[in-house]
């Protein structure tokens, strides 16, 4: 189900029980009628390397924990800037976080599987704003980022592919990126000079098309398109990059204006059921354009006993498997299906 007007239509209605709610939370906004880029602004988010090593988690929760007071920690296998591919694996695979999460809390425990499976891994932290530079409440805790604008943060994903490309000698790269971190890419691809640096790319829970918050943000939307701009109001709140977040913002007409995907990558895109950010769910999947492959995947087909949320999908023993599946069917032909708790995650295991 694509965000259409008839959509958007079922999803304003499910949220106008819940107005009181979207206006004192702040949740239901958007940027009020431009792009959100900060072109024009002097205000620009910033990306940085990581530094150290954490610990392989097996639970959102520890990692998140272990991210506070370790923000800039790297995910366990990543960064190694001597790793040059094999040729069994020829291209590094780039990991790239989303909204109010870093490089660590998103990806310390796939990282580790995917170095042990041969590949080499780098990640970073983009999107780096204060709360009053336009990062919103998010930037407080130490570690959120991926806040500011989007366009910003597909830049900063370009100098570090160009980094990881030099270093590496590969000809492109493999991406893995949750959340915001699927526009991003594409953002990167399209109008930042990455076609032809990225071969795969693997989402899991993009906004690809938006979210409907469900139906708190598409009430926000309607709201401030019938004039009334409650989502500018709250804007500094819950800092830029969430606002071009929202269904039918100028920030998606743009990125999706020519279709879903570029020419040459194979993308996998891979969505919950259980996701009460990035809703309805299947708006994370993509449609096919020329010279591309898609292969949806929602994660309870074969599998409902995985109750994966938003953030814990990155902790699930299966999502795993189908990432490693995509970067290398022949290595990895089966799929995993074990319990992973909503919220928890890592089969209950902190």
């Amino acid at each position: 189900m694509r965000p259409t007007i008839r959509t958007l239509g079922r999803t304003v209605f499910a949220g106008a029980t819940v107005l009181a709610v979207a206006c004192a939370t702040g949740v239901a906004s958007s940027e009020p009628g431009g792009t959100g880029s900060s072109s024009g602004s002097a205000i620009v988010s910033t990306a940085s390397d990581t530094v150290g090593v954490g610990p392989e988690m097996s639970a959102y929760l520890a990692a998140f924990a272990f991210s506070l007071a370790n923000p800039d920690a790297a995910p366990p296998g990543s960064n190694d800037w001597n790793c040059k591919p094999s040729a069994e694996h020829p291209r590094p695979v780039v990991l790239v976080h989303g909204t109010w999460l870093n490089t660590y809390d998103s990806f310390s425990f796939l990282s580790p599987q995917v170095a042990r499976a041969g590949f080499c891994v780098f990640a970073f932290n983009f999107g780096r704003e204060t709360p009053l530079g336009g990062g919103g409440f998010g930037a407080i805790l130490p570690g959120r980022y991926g806040v500011g604008p989007m366009e910003d943060s597909a830049k900063q994903l370009g100098q570090f592919v160009d980094r990881v490309l030099a270093a590496t000698g590969a000809p492109a790269v493999d991406v893995i990126a949750h959340s915001q971190g699927g526009p991003v890419t594409t953002q990167f691809m399209k109008f930042d000079g990455g076609q032809g640096k990225v071969r795969k790319v693997i989402t899991f829970g993009a906004t690809t098309h938006g979210t409907s918050l469900l139906g708190l943000a598409s009430l926000g939307r309607f709201i401030t398109n019938l004039g009334l701009d409650i989502l500018g109001f709250y804007q500094p709140l819950i800092g830029q990059s969430n606002t071009q977040q929202v269904v039918g913002s100028a920030f998606y007409a743009k990125l999706n204006a020519d279709g879903d995907t570029v020419p040459g990558v194979d993308y996998t895109a891979v969505g919950t059921t259980h996701d009460e950010i990035s809703n309805p769910y299947d708006w994370t999947f993509l449609t096919p354009g020329p010279d591309a492959t898609v292969e949806n995947v929602t994660l309870q087909q074969g599998c409902p006993e995985d109750v994966s949320d938003h953030l814990t999908i990155m902790y699930s023993p299966r999502a795993a498997s189908i990432a490693l599946h995509a970067l290398d069917p022949a290595a990895h032909p089966n799929l995993v299906c074990t319990f992973n708790p909503w919220v928890i995650g890592g089969s209950g295991h902190i």
